[in-house]
């Protein structure tokens, strides 16, 4: 083959594997384990257990677990198990709308959310759970969410929360936030290494925080189980830009060679 027909060859086939790769990458995606992570497929704001479900997610009746559309926190409310009590049969968080110290942040995952009292005493503490499936057992896992705090309207003083999160045989906790009153906080991020021991695990949220009659409440959307890119899992495999690079590098340095060989003695 002429150098002029080689080199272009060798330029058509970097051109080439680099479409090839880059599609390869963009189709092989990670894929979120977790159905309805952002809370979108649910009846509506209100009590959770009581009278509003979220599909694929459990939540035990007798905690004070809720779903809110955006915007309707510091608006609408959401319904409780309360019915005698007008001011106690819908539930608010101090935000903007109603005379809070600053607006409820929206989440980055947007739409509607989780908001748990982490220091219900009437009937115990109870976590939203789901099954997650299809796990390799010794396969790593990314498990990724947003969360916040926030307070219940009508209340007062500093207030503390965080989230303890278990995936199957292992256990997560947030670092502690100090709310001041009739605030909120903006949204956190939070990301823990989970390593698969057998082909199911239950993910299990539960809500802690301080002091009880103050109600401090933990906010949570946008949850996340994806697999670790493979040069994460063992530290071996490159990712496809780098053989990319090594595609280009080694037909350059093979182009050279050729040109070498071709010129006259």
């Amino acid at each position: 083959m002429k150098i002029a027909a080689w080199s272009k060859f060798v330029r058509r086939a970097c051109v080439a594997a680099g479409f090839f790769l880059f599609g390869a990458s963009a189709l092989a995606g990670p894929i979120n384990l977790v159905k309805n992570g952002g809370f979108e497929l649910n009846r509506g704001t209100g009590q959770l257990g009581v009278n509003t479900s979220m599909d694929h997610w459990t939540s035990t009746w007798g905690g004070f677990n809720f779903v809110f559309e955006e915007g309707a926190a510091d608006t609408t409310g959401a319904k409780t198990w309360w019915t005698t009590d007008p001011l106690a049969s819908v539930l608010h968080l101090w935000g903007a709308n109603n005379g809070g110290a600053n607006a409820l942040a929206s989440s980055q995952d947007g739409g509607s959310f989780v908001a748990v009292d982490g220091a219900y005493t009437p009937f115990g503490l109870k976590p939203i759970e789901q099954m997650i499936s299809g796990l390799v057992v010794g396969q790593k896992y990314v498990l990724s969410f947003e969360w916040a705090a926030a307070q219940q309207h009508r209340f007062h003083g500093v207030t503390s929360e965080k989230w303890s999160v278990t995936l199957g045989d292992s256990k997560y906790e947030t670092a502690t936030y100090t709310n001041a009153s009739h605030a909120s906080s903006s949204w956190m991020q939070e990301a823990f290494i989970f390593t698969a021991t057998k082909s199911e695990a239950l993910l299990s949220f539960l809500a802690a925080g301080t002091p009880a009659g103050h109600p401090p409440f933990s906010l949570l959307d946008g949850v996340s189980l994806t697999t670790l890119e493979p040069e994460q899992q063992t530290g071996l495999v490159p990712e496809p830009s780098t053989v990319l690079i090594l595609l280009v590098g080694g037909a350059a340095m093979l182009l050279a060679r050729r040109r070498r060989q071709a010129r006259p003695q």
